[in-house]
């Protein structure tokens, strides 16, 4: 690996400044204590600061030369309602919690890459650097376009990274197009006329009917979705009735749905809705469906692509760099910020073998061993886009 001496030289600190946020895990919107860490370190390496988007967002600016061309990194800074297993000293101390999908790592690794860029200012224009609350289950990044991320702090392109287990130190991945799934969430009411369950025929039973719902939504995929493309329609929760001889008078539905491609999205909401509806109306009943549309698919542009590849490729070689990954199903809100502007999802493989483990798991730990990595592959995305020109 081609890492810079003075990156490398700042391994140490970047670990310690990990396992404190590591034991200090906050969760969606409330990550006030890491936000101050972050905004500390930022101003103190000369970086302006702004607070405050999506509640505890962070912005950082750095502007070098003068070039009008701007970049976006971003890292998400938020952990999990998890119980962490491990036993380490920078275990987390609050119970209940824990960094168990590496966004201590991510922060870490943008922090490294500000202090180095702040130092060398080795490109022309504008660097954002955007530390995101909230990516679990809310969305944040949505909140902070929201809030007028891009209006205030313009950019021309923006990159995110995210850490992958089960695969060697040194490499990372990405692909164009299509790289993580879209995750709706829905639920439906299905509003029958509770009653006996000795006597059926006097009641409209919203138990027989929500499963001939869930039944006829497993359909979608099958039937609806061209056999090329790739979608999820999950039924995860069914809630209905409180004794064994009541029909109940509603029941209620929840789960996911999983795309790629924002065609197939529009479809699945309005075949669920229609499904529903119309099942419940054949058998007298009522539904009521809502569908929220949590996380966009996560595409890459292919120029933006192009230019992640060539700078990890720089540090680890054509070979360290699958340009082809298979997409996943899993789900990414740097989408939302993928749809305001051009960019690139990659992933920075996170270690394999014995004791590796997959994200959202109580015994996962981000791998000290990639920060300094993760650092130089921003620095050098940096120093690609923003080059400066020989005087």
């Amino acid at each position: 690996m081609q890492i810079l001496p003075e990156i490398k030289e700042m391994h140490d600190e970047l670990t310690e400044w990990r396992h404190r946020i590591h034991k200090h895990p906050e969760t969606a919107f409330e990550e006030y204590r890491t936000a101050d860490f972050v905004a500390e370190k930022l101003e103190s390496f000369g970086i302006e600061v702004h607070r405050g988007l999506a509640k505890t967002g962070v912005v950082g600016t750095l502007t070098h030369g003068s070039g009008n061309r701007a970049i976006g990194l971003r890292a998400d800074m938020d952990a999990l309602d998890l119980q962490e297993l491990n036993e380490f000293e920078h275990r987390s101390q609050i119970d209940g919690k824990m960094h168990g999908c590496g966004h201590d790592g991510h922060t870490v690794m943008l922090l490294g890459a500000a202090k180095h860029l702040a130092r060398t200012k080795n490109f022309d224009g504008t660097v954002r650097f955007i530390f995101q609350p909230a990516e679990e289950n809310v969305a944040g990044g949505r909140v902070m376009i929201a809030d007028g991320l891009f209006d205030k702090f313009p950019v021309d392109s923006v990159y995110g990274m995210h850490n992958m287990p089960g695969h060697q130190v040194g490499t990372f991945a990405v692909c164009k197009g299509p790289i993580m799934a879209s995750a709706d969430f829905f639920e439906a009411r299905i509003i029958g006329n509770g009653g006996h369950g000795a006597f059926p025929h006097l009641a409209t039973d919203p138990v027989v009917i929500a499963s001939e719902i869930v039944l006829a939504w497993q359909n979608i995929v099958s039937r609806n979705v061209d056999p090329l493309q790739s979608a999820v329609v999950t039924v995860a929760q069914i809630n209905g009735g409180h004794t064994g001889n009541v029909i109940p008078a509603d029941v209620v539905l929840k789960g996911t749905t999983r795309a790629f491609d924002p065609k197939v999205q529009d479809m699945i909401e309005n075949r669920m809705r229609q499904i529903a509806v119309g099942i419940a109306e054949a058998h007298g009943a009522k539904a009521e469906f809502s569908y929220d549309r949590r996380y966009a698919p996560t595409i890459n542009s292919p120029e933006e692509t192009d230019e992640a590849i060539a700078a990890a490729a720089e540090l680890v070689g054509d070979s360290g760099v699958n340009k082809n990954v298979a997409p996943v199903m899993g789900a990414e809100d740097f989408s939302w910020m993928l749809q305001e502007r051009p960019g690139c999802y990659i992933m920075i493989a996170n270690g394999a073998g014995e004791g590796s483990c997959h994200v959202h798991n109580p015994n996962y730990d981000f791998n000290d061993e990639i920060l300094p990595l993760g650092a130089n592959y921003w620095v050098r995305l940096t120093e690609r886009i923003l080059v400066q020109e020989a005087s």
